[in-house]
């Protein structure tokens, strides 16, 4: 039975690769930092599973990493865990750095050091971004498109990506990154805009609020459902070479698309009398528009997304109404 290692599993892309890793027989361990009372919103269907273990550590703790590799000696390790909040990172870039850039190295070094002393390999997946190409040179974006972060969030994860890379080169690890574009869920967090409108919208229909409000309608994002894109974590950690791969659906959608969308879900055509634009909510360095072309990953993985932006609104809608007791 093989074994992995999800850090960031009660995050929703952590919490979707568990469920597809126990469905395909994996015994799967996930890390989660030591808190009084962890939120396990989105794993907590886990904790009866037969083959599922919640364990603790922390990207900013290289003894807890090194305890977890030695004690677990898994064959695969997700690295999902981070800051992931894209607008936060400016309010705390110096966190942001060391959980989402160093935390990278410290979980690396804790694989470098098991395989030298055990002559076995894990295979290692790191959770890169869009968000790496920021002020984009080419649209849509590719592995070979040049990076421009935006962000002290896109400048950490652009160190994850290169120190993977090097140690990939250094070390002969079987190391990959997946430099996934947006995708979301009914499991993402009420704080990112794609599931603060679905809420909103859901909480405007109920009569429960009046408004929603957000920072620049205008930027173009491309959304995928985040189940399809675990699946291609595993695709990657499943071939022959370790290789670097971008996820995306080759579209781009602006806020007010998402809005028309789910707007709709709810029979209301016309949204603008809803919606406030809040100077809060704007970058201090505006990412316009992010696309990806996931040529080489339908090539080689043979993966390719496979719901729609309008059916994924349509699953978070349905989600949220139910969650809030909408009829």
């Amino acid at each position: 039975m093989k074994k992995a290692l999800i850090t960031g599993v009660n995050g929703m892309d952590g919490s979707h690769l568990a469920d597809l890793l126990l469905t395909k027989g994996y015994r799967v361990y996930g890390m989660e930092r030591r808190l009084s009372v962890p939120n396990r919103e989105n794993s907590g269907h886990l904790v009866d599973h037969p083959q599922f273990t919640f364990v603790s550590g922390d990207l900013t703790d290289q003894n807890s990493l090194c305890r977890l590799i030695n004690d677990i000696e898994p064959d695969e390790v997700y690295n999902l865990a981070a800051q992931s909040f894209v607008g936060v990172s400016w309010t705390i870039p110096t966190t942001t750095s060391d959980v989402n850039g160093l935390g990278c190295l410290r979980l690396l070094e804790a694989i470098r050091e098991y395989q030298d002393k055990n002559n076995k390999k894990i295979k290692f997946y790191q959770a890169a971004t869009s968000e790496m190409f920021g002020k984009m040179v080419e649209n849509p974006a590719n592995e070979n498109t040049p990076f421009y972060p935006r962000s002290p969030y896109g400048v950490a994860k652009l160190y994850a990506y290169w120190i993977t890379k090097n140690y990939r080169e250094s070390y002969d690890m079987f190391a990959c990154s997946g430099i996934l574009f947006n995708h979301e869920s009914e499991r993402r967090g009420l704080e990112f805009v794609t599931r603060k409108i679905t809420d909103g919208v859901v909480r405007i229909k109920m009569g429960l609020e009046d408004s929603i409000s957000l920072g620049n309608l205008d930027s173009m994002r491309d959304w995928g459902y985040a189940p399809d894109y675990v699946e291609g974590m595993w695709m990657m950690l499943q071939q022959d070479e370790p290789d670097d791969y971008v996820l995306a659906t080759n579209h781009s959608y602006s806020i007010r698309d998402f809005l028309d969308l789910a707007f709709n879900e709810v029979g209301i055509s016309d949204w603008e009398p809803y919606v406030k634009q809040d100077p809060r909510f704007y970058r201090p360095a505006e990412v316009d528009v992010l696309c990806g072309d996931y040529s080489k990953a339908k090539e080689v993985l043979g993966w390719q997304p496979k719901v729609s932006l309008a059916e994924m609104v349509k699953i978070m809608i349905l989600h949220d109404k139910e969650r809030l007791g909408c009829e």
